[in-house]
């Protein structure tokens, strides 16, 4: 049985009919067409599809969409655009931190959630931030250094 779900995304309020056990990722990509929010494991092991709900990090393949109705969405999308990045993209790309690209929304969307948290952190606390999120590419230390460089752009 669907339901009407009233959702807030990157700004934009949208209201959908969806089956309440489909997973945020689902409606992201398949109902919003907002394909930036990947998904890789499918079991909340790698990272790749977290988004900020309410300013904080989540696993957008673990939550259902029933609840996160009436909260505050924000995907990669919502950060920058094409003719202005957001600053830890703009990190992201200045120091090598982008091989496949296939998790580094999910690298993005913590960083900027620790940064919003905590505009100085030391490189101790950028690490525990992005425990959890998988890089079979780059390694841990361009992604690392990434949101450092982006403290200090904002």
């Amino acid at each position: 049985m669907k339901q009407t779900i009233k959702l807030k995304v990157n700004g934009v309020s949208h209201e959908i009919t969806v089956h309440p056990l489909k997973t945020l990722l689902e409606v992201l990509r398949e109902d919003l067409a907002l394909t930036g929010t990947k998904e890789a494991c499918g079991l909340g092991d790698c990272g790749a599809c977290t988004v900020l709900l309410d300013g904080k990090p989540i696993l957008s393949c673990l939550t259902l969409i029933g609840d996160v109705q009436d909260k505050d969405i924000v995907t990669i999308e919502g950060l920058g655009h094409e003719d202005r990045l957001h600053p830890i993209q703009e990190a992201f790309i200045e120091h090598g931190a982008i091989q496949c690209g296939f998790c580094t929304s999910g690298f993005v969307m913590a960083g900027k959630a620790l940064l919003d948290k905590n505009p100085n952190p030391t490189e101790e606390e950028v690490r525990k931030a992005i425990d959890g999120h998988v890089c079979r590419c780059t390694g841990y230390g361009k992604i690392v250094e990434s949101i450092l460089a982006a403290a200090n752009k904002q």
